[in-house]
């Protein structure tokens, strides 16, 4: 009778392997929502689930579609498809066998706005696909156990729901806040702890050999390989859901503990009444993530202060005894600082090709930051953007002859541009003219800033 079953079970499995093309579509669904119990995470080979065709399908629409620099083998993602025909039964029976070995990832380092380096390990193509295809797998197996307070790379969870989250616990009495900041993380994961905590749920030795791997590839850096022994970083599609699965423990603690708290990947904000309360919390878990975890505070931007005075997720709040979201002066001066770089390149351009490559920009920004209650910064950082760009038409002008003509067709008289006649040959931004292109340039005027909102 059990042969007969397991023959029954075989069909099946093959079975739903030849449909799993028709099912393409609901693939998805049905990896992000599906969750198994511990029993079927002891009996389920993981690996199998890991290289059937519908999630490897998926996995390759979701790399495909992230785009994505090339790895050490320089192999591109607009390659992967060739790559895959001609070597994908030799890596997926090495999958199987469990004698997959990852190649190792490229180091890039990018700058911090604060200062500093922020390092990204990016892997090839290739071992990009396997790990997205882990992690579909994995997703399900873990989301049970995740805190609701965390909010980070969770399917259905995002920064907004986060930040209105934070903004209640203020308004609810939780007038400070402990901002934790962790050194490195991505850099400090220690190895053995993650592994034990994936061991607790994963019954397939494969898999389990497989993230290890992951975790140990080499970091290559001007044509040198270094060995790594701790960290997970960042650039691999498995790398956020780990971190989750580490720093879940931190999150029971401080529900245990009874606080109120949010957590976005490993950027930690926890909201007590008092500044005592907070101070000996911040002590306290500072001990805790270093003897349980493994993970160093960075006591120079970790503190214990009111919510108007810290930033989390690129927003900050107003003092008022019902809090409104604004947005950090650091946000707005990164925006700065990415617009200066657009138009520095816009010259010897149109007026409205530089602003079809500056709305790019602006859409994305202030989709992010659309629950920003405060409108000052907004219109200042608004106002700024349409000065930059009436100097790019300053500039384009060139002469004085050119410069007078084009201020009178926007309606200013021989009056009014005569007596600036040294400001008209200077430059803009010092120049009394500037005065009266504000003026006249409105933001909706066909004789304006490219006669639409930029």
């Amino acid at each position: 009778m059990k042969a007969e079953a397991d023959r029954e079970d075989q069909v099946g499995a093959e079975k739903a392997e030849r449909n799993s093309a028709d099912a393409a579509t609901r693939a998805e669904a049905d990896v992000a929502t599906r969750t198994r119990t511990k029993a079927e995470v002891a009996t389920t080979s993981l690996m199998e689930a890991v290289v059937e065709r519908g999630n490897m399908k998926l996995a390759y629409q979701r790399v495909v579609e992230n785009k994505g620099a090339a790895g050490v083998d320089e192999l591109a993602v607009s390659e992967l498809e060739d790559h895959l025909k001609r070597y994908w039964p030799t890596i997926r029976a090495r999958l199987l066998a469990g004698d997959y070995w990852p190649m190792a990832v490229r180091r890039v380092d990018i700058p911090k706005p604060q200062g500093g380096v922020r390092t990204l390990g990016i892997p090839t193509v290739v071992d990009r696909l396997i790990q997205q295809a882990l992690h579909q797998v994995l997703q399900p197996v873990f989301e049970p156990t995740f805190s609701d307070a965390s909010y980070g790379f969770r399917p259905g969870r995002n920064a907004h729901q986060a930040l209105r989250r934070a903004q209640q616990f203020v308004a609810s009495g939780k007038r400070w806040v402990v901002d934790i900041d962790l050194e490195k993380f991505f850099d400090r994961v220690n190895h053995d702890l993650l592994m034990s905590k994936l061991a607790a749920k994963i019954g397939d030795a494969r898999v389990l050999t497989l993230i290890r791997r992951y975790l140990e590839a080499g970091m290559m850096a001007d044509g040198l390989v270094q060995p790594r022994t701790e960290g997970t970083p960042q650039g691999g599609p498995l790398s956020p859901l780990l971190s989750n699965i580490l720093l879940t423990e931190l999150d029971r603690e401080l529900e245990r503990r009874g606080h109120a708290f949010c957590r976005y990947a490993d950027d930690c904000n926890i909201y007590v009444a008092s500044e005592r309360a907070g101070v000996e919390l911040m002590q306290s878990l500072t001990r805790f993530l270093a003897e349980r975890l493994k993970l160093k505070v960075n006591a120079t931007k970790s503190a214990v202060a009111r919510p108007w005075q810290r930033k989390f997720l690129g927003y900050s709040m107003t003092w008022h005894q019902k809090p409104k979201l604004r947005i950090a002066a650091p946000s707005l001066q990164k925006l700065t600082e990415k617009v200066r770089v657009l138009l520095r390149g816009a010259r010897g351009r149109s007026l409205a090709t530089t602003i079809q490559t500056l709305n790019p920009v602006l859409r994305g920004w202030a989709a992010y930051f659309k629950l920003a209650e405060t409108r000052r910064a907004l219109e200042e950082c608004d106002g700024w953007m349409r000065h930059r760009l009436r100097c790019i038409l300053w500039r384009q002008w060139k002469r004085r002859s050119a410069r007078v003509r084009n201020l009178m067709q926007r309606g200013l008289t021989k009056e009014l541009v005569r007596p600036s006649g040294a400001g008209v040959a200077a430059r803009y931004c010092a120049a009394p003219p500037a005065r009266f292109m504000n003026r006249r340039m409105r933001n909706r005027t066909s004789g304006g800033v490219g006669g639409r909102r930029a």
